[in-house]
């Protein structure tokens, strides 16, 4: 299938290198780099966490799936997705409809290696390994919707990017 100018949309757990892969496919492509967190944020004024404590999860996931439908309208863009932004009913869809949808996926070690220390994400409070854990086994099957994956796990930001580059051009 050819994607010529369609969007590449980045799904997958936290901490898979959605926001890094992004950058580059973004400067290789010469496409927008749309950071769906980023744009929430711009959006609402307020931090992801401050959403969530104000409304719970549920309440950030309207916002999210808003923002998405947003952002899809255009071509020629990377669009890295929160991790959860899969969950609303409907997003999916959008999602396989308006681009190449590429899940990056990696080891449960290495995600808790990468977020060590990350204090922004509010889905970790408490017991950071546990939370990993639990999140990974409800989204088990969250990402297989995707066009393709890639565990990112000892590949590169460039190896992966450049996978997904291959499959983009196809």
């Amino acid at each position: 299938m050819n994607y010529n100018n369609k969007n590449i949309i980045l799904v997958g757990m936290m901490a898979t290198g959605k926001s890094t892969v992004g950058a580059l496919l973004a400067e290789e492509l010469g496409y927008e780099l749309v950071d769906l967190d980023h744009v929430i944020i711009q959006n609402q004024g307020r931090s992801i966490a401050e959403l969530f404590a104000e409304g719970g999860e549920a309440y950030f996931r309207k916002i999210e799936s808003a923002v998405l439908k947003e952002m899809l309208e255009g071509e020629g863009r990377i669009i890295s997705t929160g991790g959860g932004a899969v969950l609303a009913p409907g997003n999916a869809e959008m999602m396989l409809q308006r681009g190449l949808v590429v899940a990056l996926t990696a080891t449960e070690e290495e995600i808790l290696a990468r977020v060590s220390g990350d204090l922004n994400r509010p889905l970790l409070a408490g017991n950071a390994q546990k939370r990993v854990r639990t999140i990974l086994e409800q989204r088990r099957d969250a990402y297989r919707f995707a066009h393709c994956t890639v565990d990112t796990t000892k590949l590169s930001a460039a190896e992966v990017s450049q996978h997904i580059l291959t499959h983009y051009r196809g």
